[in-house]
Order: C-alpha cells, then structure tokens, then sequence
C-alpha cells in the first residue's frame, strides 16, 4: 500500500480550484482507511490500532476520532472499502485483452491475478478477525457477495454463454475456493513460489472439472 496514505489534503485540488467541505471529508476518510489497510497489512489485525493509523495517515488523533470513533468503526468502513477497491481491480483486469486461446487457462490465471496483492492480504486479517468478532463478520458476510458476484461477472465475459449455468458457476467457484484456500497456506510458509506450485496443481485438476462443466449439455 506504502505510504500514499499519507499524503498531504489540502483544500485546493487539482484543478487549482477551493475544494468543498464535503469534499475534504471524503478526502480525509479515504486516508484514514488506506492507512488502516495499510495497517492491516503490515502488522495485521491485532497489531491495528488506531493510534498506529492516525500515524501512518499523518493525522492527529483528533481528526481520526472526529470520523472514526473506534478502532471497530474504522475497520467495519475499511471492509466496505476494500470491497469497492477488490471489485474495481476486477473491472479494470476484465478491460485488458482476453486473448488467450484457452479459455479456460484465462480464467485460472484472472483468478489468481485477482487474488494477489495488499488488498487480498488485508481481507484475509479481517475474514480471520471476523471469526471472534460478529460486528465485523455481518460486514464481512455483506460485502463479500458483492465482491464475488463482480468477479463471475468479469469470468462470464471469457466464458460467453456459459458463466450464467450453475454447473459452470459451481466450478468457478470451487476454483476460487481451492486458491483462497492455498494462499492461506502461503501465508504460513510465507514462501509465494510454494503457494504458485500448489495453485498449478490444483489447477490441471480444476482444469478438468471446468472444461467438463463446459462441455455439459446439461440444463441448469
């Protein structure tokens, strides 16, 4: 994420023209909430507290407070966010060139693509926090399906008239399983060479179930 959270907000943009009040507070908000991503990422759930992200926006605890509360109302905001930010990665990814030849190599490679990166690894902290936490997981449980949906949407364009069958989605999403399943591995061995090894043999067999999926006539 590094330290772009904490740039400088002044109340003049771009543009050279004064900024409105509700435009600083977004500008504030969106700051506070890289910098808890950032704090997510870097020391973790348990490592995240509110004066740690103050520091990292490069705010005083005041104005922290005076929009975020909590350290709960700070990261219940930061699921919604990196929700938002997980789904534009995916539209952006899906507006490059799908001109792989194998479809369904695409498809596995755009999930792994999409499952890498700061932004997967602070939504692993909060999906782990959600276990103990029932505030944080009825948000988890809100955002994810949005998240989710965006990503079969961004799959269906290198599946055309196929993505909308059930038994096409169930192995897309039996694939997304099975990655988020081993990058969770890969942060224990902490070793990304490993956790891309177990990928490509999960994938000759996810391969098979999703060209099956797609040869099937059947009506579902």
């Amino acid at each position: 994420m590094g330290r772009g959270a904490a740039e400088t907000v002044t109340s003049v943009d771009r543009t050279g023209g004064r900024r409105t009040q509700a435009e600083r507070t977004a500008a504030m908000r969106t700051r506070l909430l890289r910098a808890t991503i950032e704090c997510l990422v870097t020391y973790g759930y348990a490592g995240t507290t509110t004066p740690r992200i103050a520091d990292l926006a490069g705010v005083t605890r005041g104005a922290q407070v005076h929009h975020f509360r909590s350290k709960e109302d700070l990261v219940v905001a930061a699921v919604e966010y990196l929700a938002q930010q997980r789904i534009q990665v995916a539209i952006r990814q899906n507006s490059g060139v799908w001109n792989d030849g194998d479809p369904v190599a695409a498809v596995l490679q755009f999930l792994w693509d999409s499952h890498q990166g700061d932004m997967f690894v602070a939504t692993i902290e909060l999906w782990v926090a959600a276990r103990t936490d029932d505030v944080l997981a009825r948000e988890v449980a809100r955002v994810e399906p949005m998240v989710n949906s965006t990503l079969i949407t961004a799959l269906a364009q290198l599946l055309p008239d196929h993505a909308a069958r059930k038994q096409v989605r169930n192995a897309l999403f039996t694939a997304m399983d099975a990655l988020r399943g081993i990058l969770v591995v890969g942060f224990v061995d902490r070793d990304v060479t490993q956790a891309r090894k177990r990928w490509e043999r999960a994938s000759v067999h996810l391969s098979t179930i999703l060209s099956e999926a797609l040869a099937s006539n059947g009506s579902d």
